[in-house]
């Protein structure tokens, strides 16, 4: 490179006071071509500021067994996603991007415990979203907002067991090593469980901790009951050798409704039973009655026992956020109609067993919404032993002797359905 210097002609004059000053075409140049050095410069800054992608909004809402992720973006995003282990985590993988995410937003809520975003190398953005449960990605997709400018990530994690989320994983390693948005049929597919595998039972206690549930007159509390009969329960059905079996509780403490849904899917469980014993008004009803879940109850009475357990979590100062959330996919609606048909086979045998050896209540078998038995994929009744308002009933459910009559009608009807299924292919 040639240094810079100015001809020997007219172009330099000198003043009287002795300084080398150009003259003003050639300042005019030199002025000139440092702007256009400056305007290049920001107009290059301009340019690559505009591919950098934004992230203008985080959203999550869900509890310990289904959450919702969105991402607003200014533009359609090349998006690739990963899991990782130890602990459960969701990767996403993006362009560079600006994040101008609300942290308040980023805050742990139902089985999210921590969420980071940042920058990796030049040219490449990452979001991690960690876990409490293994999951399974149900639905993830990039859409175009229908009613304002830009794009956005919709994610929906469910709750799973350790073997599925392996399962992903082995999948992942086996491909790419990373998954783009794939088409919802394939990423709703589950692992398929071994033959060997015993018949599942995942069996709650209901209430604990600071719920207590119902109180008799006496004293008695409901939680008390129904950790008492679930131990003995899981023991009987432990003897077996024919079962593995799960509590959501083996202890006082308290439990949110959606994590006891969790557990049971974390087990893949093949069934779950809830169990509970109320109180009413009406001193003189007595006898059992199992439930099963539906959108419209079926009386006035499974009405207002939906209503006093699902106010479980409220009792406990728990903010309750409902969703209301389409279904993702006609095979999640299939899943769910045959998971409900199944809970409604096993409500029928269990009704018929305990009838031949304990009371039951009128009408036993119910329906109305409960939400500790939503799970989509594992049939689900809640069992209600008795009345703790109605003395007859108290007596029974503190006796020891009463409670083997029972289960061991539970027994059978878990045999005869489990015989079923393993009949019908599972």
């Amino acid at each position: 490179m040639q240094p810079c210097s100015f001809p020997a002609s007219d172009n330099v004059t000198t003043r009287g006071w002795g300084l080398a000053v150009p003259d003003f075409a050639q300042t005019v140049k030199s002025a000139c071509f440092l702007l256009l050095v400056v305007l290049c410069a920001v107009a290059a800054r301009g340019a690559s500021a505009q591919e950098i992608l934004q992230a203008d909004g985080y959203k999550m809402a869900g509890d310990a067994s289904r959450v919702r992720i969105i991402m607003q973006f200014d533009r359609e995003p090349e998006v690739r996603w990963l899991l990782l282990r130890n602990p459960h985590r969701l990767v996403v993988d993006l362009p560079e991007t600006a994040f101008r995410f609300d942290e308040a937003e980023l805050e742990p809520r139902g089985m999210v415990t921590d969420v980071r975003h940042g920058n990796l190398e030049s040219g490449a953005s990452r979001v991690i979203v960690s876990m409490d449960t293994p999951f399974e990605v149900e639905h993830f997709e990039v859409v175009q907002n229908e009613s304002s400018p830009g794009y956005r990530l919709v994610a929906d994690i469910v709750a799973s067991s350790e073997k599925a989320f392996e399962a992903a994983l082995s999948d992942q390693i086996g491909t790419t090593g990373a998954t783009q948005t794939t088409r919802k049929v394939d990423r709703l597919a589950t692992p398929t469980k071994p033959e060997t595998r015993k018949f599942t039972v995942v069996v709650d206690a209901g209430h604990g901790g600071i719920d207590s549930g119902a109180e008799s007159s006496k004293g008695t509390l409901e939680k008390t009951i129904t950790l008492a009969f679930a131990l003995e329960l899981k023991k009987r059905l432990d003897d077996t050798s024919r079962y593995d079996v799960y509590l959501t509780r083996d202890r006082d403490v308290f439990l949110r409704l959606d994590e006891r849904v969790r557990i049971a899917r974390q087990h893949e469980a093949d069934l779950f039973i809830s169990v509970h014993a109320d109180t009413i008004r009406l001193k003189g009803i007595s006898g059992a009655t199992v439930y099963t879940v539906s959108d419209k109850a079926s009386d006035a009475e499974a009405a207002a026992k939906a209503i006093r357990e699902n106010l479980s979590d409220e009792i406990a100062g728990i903010e309750v956020e409902e969703q209301n959330q389409g279904v993702a996919d006609i095979l999640v609606d299939l899943i769910r109609r045959e998971t409900h048909s199944f809970s409604m086979r096993f409500a029928r045998s269990l009704v018929g067993e305990l009838s031949n050896s304990i009371e039951m209540i009128n009408n036993p078998h119910r329906f109305a919404g409960f939400r500790v038995l939503r799970a989509p994929d594992v049939p689900s009744v809640l069992l209600e032993l008795g009345y703790l308002s109605n003395e007859a009933d108290e007596v029974k459910l503190r006796d020891p002797k009463w409670r083997a009559k029972a289960i061991d009608s539970i027994v059978s009807a878990i045999d005869m359905f489990a015989a079923a299924k393993a009949g019908a292919g599972g």
